[in-house]
């Protein structure tokens, strides 16, 4: 059974398109899953891309748990995202992140588990040659990784190129809208979409989550400011000259 890994971010859905254009073999599913917090822009994205996946043969389907709380009071505070801690420590004053392999991870397994009757899976994951660290091998037996745009040697602006060559839209970055690991870009981009008061929200809901025991208050930015506090303006607009305005970084478009 082959099953693409669809997140609508712009690398999974062109092998989503691909397979829907014959430009790699057939998959059986395309699988997404919800964790609920998605940008606004990714479920609108994923309204049209549905459809137009659908239309040409490639089943998507969509899977989710029940709830995917962020911050669990009972059991000492528990709390998935890898949020700063307030001072930092051997791990760089982060939580452990649990949150890919509970809210994305495990319901897409499931699914697979209901479908493949005993059968091996392939399993399509959205990876370019831009981040082929990310690559690795399935830590389980059933399912192994494929990485179909390492193969085609494909960075992210040869996914962009290619769906811009078929006439199809470029998606907007997925990710959890509160994600950590977002960059001062990113937030100046979700600072302009209606999931910046959620944002707000979420940062204040983590500050006390862990019992005041443990000491520490959360954060989503490594400021260790609460959200609505952060300067994100870039050095330039602060007023800082730039001696490399001329200077290619040679990732344009990335």
């Amino acid at each position: 059974m082959r099953v693409i890994s669809l997140g609508w971010g712009v690398q999974s859905f062109t092998i989503a398109a691909m397979a829907a254009l014959g430009d790699i073999e057939p998959v059986d599913y395309a699988v997404f899953a919800d964790t609920l917090y998605e940008s606004v822009l990714t479920y609108e994205f994923a309204i049209d891309g549905w459809s137009w996946l659908e239309d040409r043969g490639v089943k998507v389907r969509v899977v989710r748990n029940k709830e995917n709380p962020i911050v669990i009071p009972r059991g000492g505070g528990k709390i998935y995202i890898p949020a700063f801690t307030e001072s930092k420590n051997a791990s760089g004053g982060m939580l452990r992140r649990q949150c890919t392999q509970r809210w994305k991870v495990a319901p897409i397994r499931r699914f697979i588990q209901s479908q493949r009757n005993g059968q091996p899976v392939e399993m399509l994951l959205g990876i370019s040659t831009d981040e082929w660290q990310r690559m690795r091998d399935s830590d389980v037996k059933y399912i192994t990784n494929s990485y179909p745009l390492v193969d085609k040697k494909m960075s992210r602006l040869d996914c962009m190129r290619w769906l811009d060559e078929h006439g199809l839209p470029i998606p907007p970055k997925s990710a959890c809208y509160f994600c950590p690991f977002h960059t001062t870009k990113e937030w100046n981009r979700i600072k302009q979409t209606p999931d910046w008061e959620k944002v707000i929200t979420v940062d204040e809901q983590i500050r006390n989550a862990r019992p005041s025991a443990l000491g520490l208050r959360l954060y989503l930015h490594a400021s260790r400011k609460p959200i609505d506090e952060v300067d994100f303006r870039t050095a330039e607009e602060k007023g800082q000259m730039t001696l490399w305005d001329n200077e290619c970084s040679g990732v344009c478009g990335v």
